[in-house]
């Protein structure tokens, strides 16, 4: 009977039944149909943030109004982006306005109405993280990648304000 070595560990003939969990899993494509109505999804909640910064008022603080329009600015662009890809890619873009327009209409201060913007900001980058991985076209991805980049800067930039008022 031949001696084993017993200071080097054999090999296993094959890998152990689980080891599928531990590899990366590539994110599914989406459909052009799914895509396109996910892009839509966004388009009317960009659509929603644009229209609820442009009616934000913000007293007598010139720094905070020149933000929340820039921030609106960036809105209407990836709202002309979206638009742009869906019209590219054979679908009609939106022309409905989401639901968070109201929802920010209705908060009766403006710290309030920059508590609810820090959410949807923050809703769209995780909605953009899930989307990302799924989506095939390259102008698409690099696109979303920008908008995704965008609103993490944004956020950023409001937070300021945000942590100067007291909750």
């Amino acid at each position: 009977m031949p001696e084993h070595d017993t200071e080097r560990p054999r090999p296993f003939a094959s890998p152990p039944c689980y080891a599928h969990e531990f590899e990366p899993q590539e994110a599914p494509l989406l459909t052009a149909a799914e895509v396109a109505v996910r892009l839509n999804d966004l388009l009317e909640g960009e659509r929603a943030g644009a229209r609820g910064l442009l009616d934000m008022q913000a007293g007598d603080d010139a720094a905070l109004a020149g933000l929340l329009a820039e921030v609106a600015r960036d809105e209407a662009r990836f709202c002309a982006m979206l638009a742009r890809h869906l019209s590219r890619l054979g679908h009609a873009p939106s022309r409905q306005t989401g639901a968070f327009y109201a929802k920010l209409a209705a908060r009766p201060t403006l710290q309030d109405k920059l508590r609810l913007l820090d959410r949807g900001q923050r809703a769209v980058v995780r909605l953009l993280d899930e989307l990302l991985p799924s989506v095939e076209d390259a102008a698409l991805r690099d696109d979303l990648l920008e908008m995704r980049d965008t609103h993490v800067r944004n956020i950023k930039r409001c937070a300021a304000y945000l942590d100067a008022w007291p909750i």
